[in-house]
């Protein structure tokens, strides 16, 4: 996943590279390379290992430092995670003190101007000001037609990549269950801060989210609260009610036309 050059200077000032030769400047390259990894959501050392080309144990030694500042965290892999034999291997994730080190320069001067807002024009212009900001980062996604679940599920798609650029490190991921559906999950939040005190912010995204995917979509989890990532499911028609829809469209276009004669 592309995280924009902003994420990756941020992470160049937060997890700078031991002082020293040339040595240290490439283990601080390879350092910063992992936590821009770590943003996507929890990852193995074999699975970071494979995306930047150097050995598990080379990984693990940048994680066991990330681990020990405090930065990262490290959990048993859950059952349905684990593939092939030997013991799951340990999946790590950034901390929210590690996340916190990627977080915007400018979150006082933030709070301060949307309080300042807040006073001038009340709930509304917040409310205003936050439908705006997300409605420019999603700008370029085209909407979905809501008809067939690969429509929306394309939509999705179209909705992470724009985040992703807005540096909010977003994925996609199908589920099945009660409720079959796509999750949209946000792995870093540039404005988590802000959005502590001004959760207007979040509700504008889930509202933009709705108008764009054509259909109601449910908060699960949010940075804000302490979760790991911003998770959005977005529900998807079950096979049989679309199959049953299509079976039906005939006829009742032919009665359209019928009564139209």
């Amino acid at each position: 996943m592309k995280i924009r050059s902003e994420a990756a200077g941020a992470a160049t000032a937060a997890f700078p590279a031991a002082a020293g030769g040339v040595a240290s400047a490439s283990d601080g390259h390879t350092r910063r390379s992992i936590v821009e990894l770590l943003l996507e959501g929890p990852t193995t050392a074999g699975e970071i290992g494979e995306r930047l080309g150097i050995s598990a144990a080379g990984v693990r030694r940048h994680l066991d430092a990330l681990v020990e500042a405090g930065d990262a965290e490290s959990n048993a892999a859950a059952a349905w995670q684990h593939h092939g034999r030997g013991r799951p291997a340990r999946r790590y994730r950034l901390t929210a003190a590690g996340r916190g080190k990627l977080d915007h320069a400018y979150d006082d001067l933030a709070v301060a101007a949307m309080r300042q807002l807040r006073e001038v024009g009340g709930d509304d212009a917040i409310r205003t000001f936050a439908r705006r900001r997300i409605d420019t980062i999603l700008s370029g996604v085209d909407p979905s037609g809501g008809e067939v679940n690969t429509d929306v599920t394309a939509a999705a798609d179209r909705v992470a990549a724009a985040l992703t650029v807005a540096g909010y490190a977003t994925t996609t991921t199908r589920v099945t269950g009660p409720i079959d559906g796509v999750q949209i999950c946000q792995h870093h939040c540039p404005v988590s801060h802000v959005a502590e005190e001004f959760p207007e912010l979040c509700e504008a995204e889930r509202e933009a989210f709705a108008d764009l995917l054509g259909t109601h979509v449910q908060r699960l989890a949010t940075i804000v609260n302490g979760d790991c990532a911003c998770t959005t499911h977005v529900p998807l028609v079950p096979e049989p009610a679309r199959r049953t829809a299509r079976a039906e469209s005939p006829p009742m276009a032919i009665e359209k036309q019928g009564a139209s004669t």
